[in-house]
C-alpha cells in the first residue's frame, strides 16, 4: 500500500484552490451584454464633456494663432497669409471634427 506524502497533499490543496477560484469567478461574472451597454452609457456621458473640451482647445488655439499672425504681420514677414491659413484651418478642423463625430454617433 502506497502512502500519500506531502506532494500528494499539496496537489489536493492546489486542485481545491483551483476549483474554488472557478466557482468564485462564475459567481461574480456578469452578463456581457449588460457590460457593453454600461460602457456605452458611460462613453456617451463623457462625450459632451469631450466635445466642449475640443471647442475650448479650438478657442485657445485661435487666440494663440491670432497673436502669432499679428506678430508676423507687424514684423513684415512675407509668409503671414500662409501662417494665418494654417492656424485658421487648425481651429476649424477641431470644431468640425467635434460636430461631425456628434452627428455620426447620433449624440445630441
Amino acid at each position: 500500500m502506497k502512502m500519500c506524502g506531502v506532494n500528494c497533499f499539496l496537489g489536493k490543496v492546489a486542485l481545491l484552490c483551483a476549483v474554488f477560484s472557478l466557482v468564485v469567478i462564475c459567481v461574480f461574472a456578469q452578463d456581457g451584454k449588460a457590460g457593453i451597454e454600461e460602457a456605452n452609457t458611460k462613453v456617451r456621458g463623457y462625450f459632451a464633456v469631450g466635445c466642449n473640451l475640443m471647442y475650448a482647445v479650438g478657442g485657445i488655439l485661435g487666440l494663440i494663432g491670432a497673436v502669432r499672425v499679428y506678430q508676423k504681420w507687424a514684423g513684415g514677414h512675407p509668409d503671414t497669409s500662409s501662417v494665418a491659413a494654417a492656424w485658421f484651418g487648425a481651429c476649424v478642423f477641431l470644431v468640425v471634427v467635434a460636430t461631425v463625430i456628434k452627428s455620426f454617433f447620433g449624440i445630441a
